[in-house]
């Protein structure tokens, strides 16, 4: 049985419909509020918007390493924050038992350290893949050698974050704390569907930047035509709204997923003939 992509997206639809307002008040209270409060009191947000429109690349680097060396701490409890957020949207909209608001909460509250967990050792699995890739190439000194490994390196990434990425649902659905079990599971399901998997991902996520970009310069003029102080306000309500809109169609593209894996997995063989 092999994943299907429209199956998935009408799921992913009719989650979405069937608990906007509740996503909304979620996404409102963890991902819009938090994000559009860094955006405003962080004076050096201002600092990389300003070298993002340069389009100097050195800039921009220059401005984000900056900026993240001086405020490591506030990204950390941001992605905290984030992640029960979308932790408890995943439980809202498919635990069996049809959770209330608080008990959603609840779960993401406390599935966030095994998230943190499994989010760990994803990273620390790239790092290695990479690093042995990439090295080779640049022990070696041959220069088509590295670029074949930072080829590889990117494919096998793509591949790891595309076999791990249940892992989140597995953890706010099943409620399976254990971070270690939490990735195998997520790897055992994805078998033989990884590849569709990954395309369903990437169209999603080419459609959300098309989307994302074409209303950020709308949305960006309106508010720069009211002055510099409005245009400040709006970069900043735009970047949270944006963040929100993304992680909860995200939630909704996990959900689904996981769903549809698990119907899969479930689904008798089909007959073979002898």
């Amino acid at each position: 049985m092999k994943f299907d992509l429209d199956t998935a997206w009408k799921d992913t639809t009719g989650l979405m419909s069937r608990n906007l307002g509740l996503l909304a008040v979620i996404a409102g209270v963890f991902i819009f509020l938090p994000n559009a409060g860094i955006a405003i009191a962080l004076p050096e947000m201002g600092n990389l918007e300003d070298a993002q429109a340069s389009g100097n690349f050195d800039a921009m680097m220059a401005a984000i390493n900056d900026l993240y060396a001086s405020y490591w701490w506030v990204f950390l409890i941001l992605a905290l924050i984030q992640g029960a957020g979308l932790l408890a949207m995943l439980a809202l909209v498919r635990r069996r038992a049809n959770p209330t608001v608080g008990e959603a909460l609840s779960t993401g509250a406390k599935s966030v350290p095994s998230y943190v967990g499994a989010q760990l050792l994803q990273t620390a699995l790239i790092a290695i893949a990479v690093t042995l890739l990439v090295g080779l190439g640049a022990v070696t000194g041959l220069r088509a050698l590295a670029v074949l490994g930072a080829v590889i390196a990117f494919v096998l990434v793509c591949y790891i974050v595309t076999k791990l990425s249940l892992a989140a649902p597995v953890i706010a659905i099943e409620g399976e704390l254990n971070p270690i079990k939490a990735l195998q599971r997520s790897w055992s399901l994805t078998g033989g569907n990884s590849l569709r998997l990954f395309f369903f991902y990437l169209l999603l996520i080419v459609a959300f930047i098309v989307l994302s970009t074409v209303i950020s310069l709308v949305l960006g003029l309106i508010f720069a035509l009211a002055g510099e102080q409005a245009a400040l306000l709006g970069e900043a309500v735009i970047s949270g709204l944006l963040s929100a809109a993304m992680i909860v169609v995200t939630a909704c593209v996990l959900a689904a997923a996981h769903t549809q894996f698990n119907r899969l997995k479930a689904a008798p063989l089909p007959p073979t003939n002898n």
